[in-house]
């Protein structure tokens, strides 16, 4: 029987448990997320880091060969042609880990997912 893995409680120790060539990476994107949104608050949600303001803002995680980032189906929509580059699905983001990050765009995403949050009807998904 495998031993299970021990499910981080926080950012700090999912960061920290991630492979090594993610983690910079993630601390960069932690960063921008809360300089975008100071007032939200930090969390694990489906045993990946999250920003929540009333209902969830964001979700990030690492992979692989990729930062997953998850601001919503509606975020993709409104920013289709900026994340043209990317490899995106439903409601996620594919940012390379050998690339930097695009943290201007991932402000901008901020911004429209904090009032999205103000202005929709408390459900996760939009």
């Amino acid at each position: 029987m495998k031993p299970q893995k021990v499910r981080p409680k926080t950012i700090t120790a999912y960061i920290n448990a991630a492979p090594k060539n993610a983690q910079k990476k993630l601390r960069e994107m932690r960063a921008c997320i809360r300089k975008a949104a100071p007032g939200a608050v930090e969390g694990i949600k489906w045993n990946m880091p999250a920003f929540s303001y009333k209902r969830i803002l964001v979700m990030f995680g690492a992979f692989k060969h990729h930062i997953g980032f998850y601001p919503t189906a509606a975020a993709l929509k409104a920013f289709a042609k900026d994340l043209s580059s990317y490899v995106t699905a439903a409601g996620s983001i594919q940012f390379p880990l050998e690339k930097p990050l695009p943290l201007p765009l991932i402000r901008k995403i901020m911004a429209f997912r904090i009032k999205a949050s103000i202005e929709e009807d408390g459900k996760w998904r939009s």
